[in-house]
C-alpha cells in the first residue's frame, strides 16, 4: 500500500499529536474528580453523597471516552508510520478525504462504518 498522494501526512500527524495533547491535557486536569467519594454523613447529606456519585460516575464515564480517543489517535499515527493510513481497516478500500479530514483517527470507510452501526 502506497500513502495517499493528496493527503498532507505532516499535517494530519500534527493535527492527531495536537488532538493528542489536548485528550491528555483535560485528562490530568480533571483526576480529582475521579476520586471515589468519601462517606462522612457530617460533612454531606444523603443527597449530596448522591449527587457527588452521579458526577464521580461521569468523570469516569468521560475518562474511559478519553482512553478510547488515545487509541484511536495512536492507532492512526500507528498506520501513518506503517503506510497504511487512509485505507479502511476492514475492506481495505480507500477512507473518503472528507472523511478523513473531518476525524483523522477514522480507521473504516463509511460503508463498513454504517455497516458496523446495524
Amino acid at each position: 500500500m502506497q500513502s495517499k498522494p493528496k493527503l498532507n501526512l505532516n499535517a494530519l500527524r500534527r493535527q492527531l499529536d495536537d488532538r493528542k495533547a489536548k485528550v491528555l491535557a483535560n485528562t490530568a486536569s480533571t483526576t480529582t474528580d475521579r476520586r471515589p467519594v468519601e462517606l462522612d454523613q457530617s460533612m454531606q447529606g444523603r443527597l449530596s453523597r448522591i449527587d457527588a456519585l452521579q458526577q464521580r460516575e461521569m468523570a469516569l464515564a468521560t475518562q474511559r471516552r478519553r482512553e478510547i480517543e488515545i487509541m484511536r489517535i495512536e492507532s492512526a499515527l500507528k498506520r501513518i508510520d506503517a503506510n497504511g493510513y487512509g485505507y479502511c481497516a476492514s475492506c481495505d478500500e480507500d477512507i473518503a478525504i472528507g472523511r478523513l479530514k473531518s476525524d483523522p483517527a477514522e480507521p473504516l470507510c463509511i460503508e463498513c462504518a454504517s455497516d458496523t452501526r446495524r
